[in-house]
């Protein structure tokens, strides 16, 4: 890659499909044609050069279309044309936007994770008014650390992406889309959290530095047995281990006070440096099942 445009030699590799191609200059080379239109244009030139049996599929493709679409209703007047083209287009610039943070699959999830924080809220609020509220313990605080975790497994799932296989293997699937699709689901749950803990009296830090190191750690251990099965993992501990007891004794845990809250900047710290450390592991398609 030059400081401008690709290469003769990656575009020409990349035309013909070669598998040697270093994964490094994979993911930069489609990330400059993203946005590169003359680097697009050599692209299909070298592909009619280089791979004439895509070319050649291409053209059996056409053919078979060509009659359908000749056939197709006549075309709207020319202003109507120019607006739904313009309209099209910006269909299209704010889907390929979002689609590099989110997935169509991720909004029915974070919909449902931030309905659970608002009921965590009226429990809270519910239970102090009539007096019934479990001991010192708020549902909100409960549930904060591992809302998020639950969005970055839904983020990373093959079992509710039915793109997943395409998003896993491309090159561009590394850590960069897993840290991408982590900070939508934070920046959608996050806010809704800090109304909850507003609204229930919970220090900010209180929620927000587990919720973090949850996070942290959900992605660090996903590196090693995938982003879901850590997610899971993580949740079913933290149920058994803080949420149970608590609910039973009516008592917040130490990990739930403030002081327990060095422990979870070390936590973040800690799960903040694998994550970096192995960084590599989150472009291998094993990494994300």
């Amino acid at each position: 890659m030059s400081a401008e445009h690709a290469s003769v030699r990656i575009i020409n590799a990349y035309a013909r499909g070669e598998e040697d191609i270093a994964g490094d200059e994979l993911w930069a080379v489609e990330a400059h044609l993203e946005a590169c239109r003359v680097c697009r244009d050599r692209l299909a030139s070298a592909v009619v050069e280089q791979a004439p049996a895509v070319t050649a599929l291409v053209d059996a493709v056409w053919s078979g279309l060509e009659a359908e679409l000749s056939t197709a209703p006549a075309v709207p007047q020319a202003r109507r044309r120019r607006t739904a083209g313009r309209s099209a287009r910006l269909r299209r610039r704010l889907s390929r936007r979002l689609s590099r943070w989110l997935t169509p699959t991720m909004v029915p999830w974070l919909a449902m994770i931030a309905t659970v924080t608002v009921l965590a809220l009226v429990l809270d609020l519910a239970g102090r008014g009539s007096g019934t509220a479990v001991g010192d313990v708020s549902f909100v605080l409960l549930l904060a650390p591992v809302l998020p975790v639950l969005g970055v497994a839904a983020s990373w799932s093959r079992g509710l992406d039915p793109a997943y296989e395409l998003t896993a293997a491309a090159p561009r699937a590394g850590l960069s889309l897993v840290l991408r699709r982590t900070a939508a689901v934070l920046a959608v749950l996050v806010p809704v959290l800090l109304v909850a803990g507003w609204f229930t009296g919970v220090m900010l830090a209180q929620w927000l530095l587990p919720c973090l190191a949850f996070t942290s750690a959900t992605l660090a251990l996903g590196g090693a047995v995938g982003v879901t099965r850590a997610a899971v993992a993580l949740v079913a501990v933290w149920a058994a281990v803080i949420v149970a007891p608590a609910l039973a004794s009516g008592r917040a845990a130490f990990a739930l006070q403030s002081a327990g809250l060095p422990a979870w900047g070390l936590a973040l710290a800690l799960g903040t440096a694998v994550v970096i450390a192995r960084r590599g592991a989150y472009s291998v398609l094993g990494a994300h099942r």
